[in-house]
């Protein structure tokens, strides 16, 4: 039997001593009937926070026995440790509208998360409102543990004045095959119109690649994940592929293999950048922006073409005493006229199908949203299996070493990669 991981024995050594450490565990049953006042935690995003706040008021004045407080999630290195230690620690708010389903395996092995599939109409509800795209936030078990509340599907933004300056069509940018994205980023940089065509963060953190190589990979691949029925699939003729072409803007300097210390699209040293729609607002009065799907191979039509989602979550935590109120709140919260609300204040996706019909106003008055829209209904998020952040650590090194920095093939690293994810699958699945 494989050793364990030393993060992974943590993990489960501290769901083993939650209850003794922090405040005493609610009885379930009790608590997935009782009501009273509840505590939700929201990003530290302004715009959300501005929503968060307006809904939770909407709730309060037509709620007075079931007061909700909004406190922004604790400061951390990150959220996703955060809302960790506060599972430990027993004081994990109600509601939590910033749920990374990267780190919902971990929160679910420290018994910290509430199936929300147990609740009478959970299933139904999360189902109505997402409609196909809810079937990948499922857990292993059968159950959602998180509510898909908001996507952000990655896509190529671009400066027109950049591509101007290199001599090249801004409204027709030729970016749809690898050879085109190629082509145009020579030019970009060759000219002296940007230092970078693209440049992605090249650092190592585990999440990285869902801006570089998870977002190609779902579009070469046509929608597969890293991860599918407990195997990798990325050492694949389309994983290979879309490495390849990373590689090369990597190896002609069109990607610099240095982190650049701020927004190098907003600042001008970069004249395109792999993001979601979160972005348009922070870019609109810096950068005259447009839009195109993630390139791949062929050049597929826009229709066809997959995209990593970015998608958060909200999730109920079973340090939760009063969960009838948070399952109220949670499909109050992610009611149509709320969604709508969100979409409008954040620019963000809501987890629900036919956007662009649902909302057609917004899209009228905003029509570059449109295209993230519609890439809305075709993406692909990180696979829900245990180990999930081990599993991209280990892909992420792989990729740092041989795509940045060309000290392995690809098609090597690709396969150790794969060999090494898929003893953690192994591991993490054998519960000896």
């Amino acid at each position: 039997m494989l050793r364990r991981t030393a993060y992974a024995l943590l993990v489960l050594a501290l769901a083993g001593t939650a209850t003794a450490c922090g405040r005493s565990a609610p009885d379930p049953e009790a608590a997935a009937t009782a009501r009273g006042p509840i505590t939700v935690w929201l990003s530290n995003n302004a715009q959300e926070v501005a929503w968060g706040e307006k809904m939770i008021a909407a709730w309060n004045k037509s709620h007075p026995g079931e007061h909700v407080e909004a406190q922004q999630i604790p400061a951390g290195k990150t959220s996703e440790e955060a809302i960790s230690a506060s599972i430990i620690a027993g004081t994990s708010a109600c509601l939590v509208f910033n749920t990374a389903p990267a780190s919902v395996p971990t929160f679910e092995k420290q018994n910290g998360l509430v199936p929300l599939s147990d609740f009478p109409d959970g299933d139904a509800y999360i189902q109505e409102r997402g409609g196909a795209l809810t079937d990948q936030y499922r857990s292993p078990d059968g159950k959602f543990y998180q509510l898909p509340w908001k996507s952000n599907p990655v896509m190529i933004l671009y400066n027109k004045k950049i591509f101007e300056k290199a001599g090249l069509d801004p409204e027709h940018p030729r970016l749809a095959t690898y050879e085109q994205f190629l082509e145009t980023s020579r030019t970009l940089v060759r000219s002296g119109a940007a230092k970078a065509a693209i440049w992605p963060a090249p650092s190592s953190e585990f999440f990285q690649s869902w801006f570089d190589f998870y977002p190609a990979f779902a579009a070469e691949s046509g929608g597969r994940q890293l991860v599918e029925d407990g195997k990798p699939q990325f050492d694949s003729p389309a994983g290979r592929r879309a490495a390849s072409f990373w590689r090369t803007l990597y190896a002609e300097k069109l990607a610099p293999q240095e982190l650049y210390p701020g927004d190098a699209l907003n600042d001008g040293k970069a004249a395109m950048a792999t993001v979601g729609p979160w972005a348009v607002s922070a870019y609109k009065d810096s950068v005259d922006i447009g839009v195109v799907p993630v390139p791949t191979s062929m050049g597929k039509p826009p229709e066809d073409t997959y995209s990593f989602g970015d998608e958060k979550s909200a999730a109920m935590f079973s340090a939760c005493r009063n969960r009838a109120t948070a399952w109220d709140l949670l499909k109050f919260a992610t009611s149509a006229q709320q969604d709508g609300t969100f979409l409008d204040e954040t620019g963000q996706m809501p987890m629900r199908e036919d956007l662009t019909a649902r909302y057609p106003a917004f899209f009228d008055e905003n029509p570059l949203y449109k295209t993230f829209a519609r890439q809305a209904e075709r993406i692909v998020e990180v696979p829900n299996v245990p180990g999930s952040v081990d599993i991209w650590q280990a892909f992420r090194d792989a990729w740092t070493k041989s795509v940045v920095f060309g000290d392995e093939s690809t098609d090597t690293a690709l396969r150790k990669a794969s060999d090494k994810i898929t003893k953690l699958l192994d591991e993490y699945g054998d519960p000896a």
